[in-house]
Parts: C-alpha cells; structure tokens; sequence
C-alpha cells in the first residue's frame, strides 16, 4: 500500500515513486495545509524556476478544511495564465506539441474542487506515461501505512534524491533544476520519460 497526496501536476519524485509501487493511494481525508504541492508545481521557464499556483478559497470562520473540500478561487483567470506559462517555457521542447492537444482540456473544464483537478492532472500524466495502475482514495485518515510517500507533496522540503541529468529548456542559461513537475520531463524526454522514473525506487 503505497500512500500518496493528489498534487498539481506532481513533482517528478512523486511520479518516481509512482512508477515503482504496486497500489497506489490517494489520502484525501486529512487536513488541507498550505506551502504544499497540492495548489502548486514548478517548471523551467525563460527566467529560471517559475512558480505556477492556484488560488483557493479560504472561507471565514474556519480554520481547518480537509483536502477533498478544498474549493478553487476562479476569479482569477488562472487557467489560462498556466496555460500560457506553460506554452512559452515548453512550445519549442522537444515533445509538448505532441501532448498539448491532451493537455487543453484542464485547462478549460471550470473546476470547482481542487481534489478534482489534481486527480485530473494525474490521470493526464499516467496516460502520457503509459503507466497502467488504478488508484483508490481514502475514506478514512490512515496514520499508518506500508509506503508512505505524503511528505512528497511537501514543497519546502529539500529531498535527498540523487536526481540523473536530463536536457532542459533553458539549462545553458540557469543550470539543471531537480524536481520540477513532472510536465518538464514530460515535455523534454516523451515517452522515454517513464524508463528514467522506473530507474529509481
């Protein structure tokens, strides 16, 4: 039983350790916490690592709200400004034409729930990658569990992951950046990706 968070468009750890667990899980019972990958990813745009973010509405009077009750903020059109992002920093990659057509959907279907979206993002990334697993969600907080991967979708902190090289957009400008959303190795590697997540456990 591997247990992960739905995350926006997830880190590549995430998808790494997706393609090497037999089950996975989604925990959508527990509480909904900020500074997290679960309203966020990272890509490589022209100016470096570049923050792609969705609001959430944050209703007054309640302190706690759990993930699967979490309600987009769509009055800003963030959709269309992700979209846009994404196009500059990935139309000359190697492989986002070939994915874009899949990809536009998200981008225009209105989301009311955020747990909707990221599961969203989630089948997109599994059927680009070709990787054949169901997943189930929680109908309870587990507190324990065989594979715990929830600390993934924490985007403060730092993983010891030995990441392998790949060619990135804008490398010759800023370098290799580890761990942006799967979207830039998708982008960048097409269906090679899954053999460079599937070397890892």
């Amino acid at each position: 039983m591997a247990l992960f968070l739905p995350t926006y468009f997830s880190p590549i750890s995430q998808y790494m350790a997706i393609a090497n667990s037999d089950e996975v899980i989604f925990e959508v019972e527990d509480n909904y916490q900020k500074q997290t990958y679960r309203n966020r990813c990272y890509i490589y745009g022209p100016n470096g690592k570049q923050l792609l973010n969705i609001p959430v509405k944050h209703l007054p009077g309640t302190s706690k709200k759990k993930t699967k009750d979490t309600l987009i903020d769509n009055k800003t059109p963030w959709q269309s400004q992700h979209l846009k992002s994404l196009q500059i920093a990935y139309r000359n990659s190697p492989f986002f034409e070939f994915y874009e057509d899949d990809l536009l959907p998200i981008f225009s279907k209105k989301y009311a729930y955020l747990l909707d979206l990221n599961i969203d993002t989630h089948l997109f990334i599994t059927d680009a990658l070709q990787i054949n697993k169901n997943y189930t969600k929680t109908n309870e907080y587990l507190v324990e569990t065989e594979k715990e991967y929830r600390y993934l979708a924490n985007a403060k902190q730092e993983l010891d992951i030995n990441f392998d090289g790949y060619i990135q957009m804008f490398d010759d400008k800023h370098g290799f950046l580890k761990n942006l959303s799967v979207l830039d190795l998708l982008f960048m590697e097409g269906p090679n990706s899954i053999s460079f997540l599937e070397k890892k456990s």
